[in-house]
């Protein structure tokens, strides 16, 4: 069956089924190809080849700038760096205030992945279908409150009083550490396919932008603003071409019929329904925003309220489930899980429940008996919600586990002066300890993967815990898949205990290696003078202990052991000279003090060592009834 219409162009037409005339049974039309859409294809494709281009020069030169990504304005938001980004999304909210929601159509890298995965499955003969939602539709606007309003709201709430609500700006325009902010690569790469393809196929041509993207929250708001958007002349007969073809699933034909205008503000002017127009009735001019016009057409929703209830639970269960998890599942990544999830448990429910059911051309239940592509359907989801709640076991255990971790109150200068730090502890801090060291151990033990940034944690639990042994083999782990600070700092805690435990080359060799990373990270060269004092090479330490002198003035152990090493040659008015100096910037403390009593005990400074244990009782006389002074002793 034909329609009415005639495409006056002459342009090239095709078939497309169009459920939206007469009656609304489906109808096979003509309706010409989008010229936009390839235009848009190329512009796309363009904009993905810079991004490649951006990365490939930064790789290069060591320096580019800074990404040009919305999220990055977060970084603008919490510490003032302005960047690429910030300034990208600035100009883009913009604009789409003024002329809608181009940038989204048009300059959005997962829109092109969506319109691939898309264009893949139509010629596989499978034309996605939208998954419509009253309570999900939210998310975005939720979330992106939560990412660029809440920092600000929570900074204005804890701030101390002399800090501004806003930190001053710096500029980060230009960066060396482009990834700084991105998942690693192995992460990336199931992303896209989950946000660019899974949504798709799931839930639609814009699934993901629909139920995820948090800067579509702000773009939709900023679009009922925009006097710019795609409007109707007294041409259109009604035909439906335009509904045929939007990939943003807006009832086209009935907006403009309504309200002479389209409405919705999940359309990212792809232009495509003025491209196919036969009568170009259609185009994008610019007269009364939406917000003065009208509410977008009546839809049939995917869901009852009862079941909408159930989706934004298993929604919101799935989402924390895996976010963050293995401290490598990004949020949006997450967030496009969760739309999945959503969908297949909803999907999963009905199947049962209904004597019939399809998914695409595939015939899942019929006359009540589930056919083989419904049993495939529920070994999928089987799979994928297994996953998810597998997912939320492992990220309580790691939350509970970091916990704990934050809720240990001994400092590490106190635990890392003596070999066998247990009795330090008070009772709070064995029971965090045993907590930590039960969940992250479960965590590690039934995880798929292994939480690097989790290591360091449990190592300095094991530590505390008196494992020396697997302590040492967590940092070594830790050190091994990290680099930068990262390593740095795993190689400088698992010197610091070789030092105690004697092992002083072992020590040595670590610590040179943090060195490499971190040269401004002075307690490490404390600890290099200590294995070398040790070690018998003590023109070295000496050496080690003045750089990080020169470059921190303050340190009062490395003062002390100067004083120590001059005392020990017989320069008394040198030795002299630097123990006054670590006088006068020693806090008046009992347990820093027996710190520095015990850390001079470690290199045979004795004399220096009993000062700070006499000095220690002195600021607290109760001190010597302390079992940290028996310990001690």
């Amino acid at each position: 069956m034909k329609t009415g219409c005639e495409d006056k162009r002459g342009s090239k037409v095709g078939s497309r089924e169009l459920p939206v005339l007469g009656n609304g049974e489906a109808s096979m039309i003509t309706v010409r190809n989008s010229k936009a859409g390839k235009i848009r294809a190329i512009v796309l494709i363009a904009l993905n080849a810079a991004m490649i281009a951006h990365i490939v020069q930064w790789l290069a030169t060591g320096r580019t700038i800074s990404p040009v990504e919305p999220s990055e304005t977060m970084q603008t938001l919490q510490q003032g760096a302005v960047n690429a980004g910030f300034i990208f999304f600035s100009v883009a909210i913009l604009a789409t205030l003024v002329f809608g929601r181009f940038v989204c159509g048009w300059a959005c890298h997962l829109v092109a992945l969506q319109d691939l995965c898309g264009w893949m499955l139509k010629k596989l003969g499978l034309k996605p279908r939208p998954f419509r939602s009253r309570l999900l539709i939210w998310v975005p606007l939720l979330v992106a409150l939560y990412m660029f309003v809440w920092p600000t709201v929570n900074r204005y709430l804890v701030k101390p009083p002399n800090e501004p609500v806003i930190p001053e700006f710096t500029n980060h325009l230009i960066v060396s550490d482009y990834w700084a902010t991105f998942p690693p690569i192995a992460v990336a790469i199931p992303f896209l396919f989950v946000c660019g393809f899974m949504t798709v196929y799931f839930l639609g041509q814009k699934g993901f932008c629909t139920y995820a993207c948090p800067y579509g929250g702000f773009f939709g708001i900023a679009e009922k603003l925009a006097p710019g958007r795609i409007r109707v002349t007294d041409a259109c007969n009604q035909c439906g071409h335009c509904t045929a073809v939007c990939t943003s699933n807006v009832l086209v034909h009935a907006e403009v019929r309504d309200h002479g205008a389209v409405v919705d503000p999940g359309c990212m002017k792809c232009l495509d329904c003025v491209s196919v127009c036969p009568n170009d009735a259609l185009y994008f001019g610019f007269g009364k925003p939406s917000i003065a016009t009208g509410k977008p057409a009546a839809r049939n929703y995917s869901l009852s309220w009862p079941e909408e209830i159930l989706a934004a639970i298993v929604f919101a269960l799935s989402l924390f489930a895996v976010w963050d998890v293995y401290q490598l599942v990004p949020m949006l990544m997450a967030l496009g899980i969760a739309t999945v999830s959503t969908f297949v448990f909803i999907k999963s429910l009905k199947l049962f429940r209904s004597p019939d059911s399809t998914f695409y051309r595939y015939q899942l239940r019929s006359g009540r008996r589930l056919k083989p592509a419904g049993w495939i359907f529920i070994g999928f989801s089987i799979v994928w919600l297994a996953l998810n709640a597998h997912s939320g076991f492992i990220r309580y255990n790691e939350r509970e586990g970091a916990r704990a971790f934050e809720s240990i109150r001994i400092p590490d200068e106190l635990a890392l002066a003596h070999p066998n730090p247990k009795p330090w502890l008070g009772a709070t801090d064995r029971k965090n300890i045993a907590e930590g060291k039960r969940h992250f151990d479960l965590a590690m033990k039934y995880g798929l993967f292994t939480n690097n940034f989790a290591l360091s944690k449990l190592a300095w639990i094991d530590y505390l815990n008196g494992d020396t042994d697997r302590a040492l083999e967590m940092l070594s782990r830790s050190a091994a898949v990290q680099s930068g600070s990262g390593r740095a700092i795993s190689l400088y805690y698992s010197g610091a205990i070789r030092n105690r435990t004697g092992k002083f080359d072992l020590a040595l060799t670590d610590l040179n290696t943090a060195l490499t990373e971190r040269p401004d990270l002075v307690v490490v060269r404390e600890e290099q003078g200590e294995a070398l004092w040790n070690l018998g090479r003590r023109e070295e330490a000496d050496a080690a202990w003045k750089e990080a002198l020169r470059e921190s003035p303050q340190l009062v152990l490395a003062n002390l052991f100067l004083a120590g090493s001059a005392a020990s040659r017989g320069e008394s008015v040198t030795a002299q000279s630097y123990e006054d100096q670590a006088e006068r910037i020693t806090p008046r403390d009992p347990f820093f003090n027996w710190m520095l009593g015990l850390r001079l005990q470690n290199v045979g400074m004795n004399a220096l060592a009993d000062k700070r244990f006499k000095r220690a009782i002195e600021i607290n006389p109760g001190f010597r009834m302390n079992r940290t002074y028996e310990a001690g002793k």
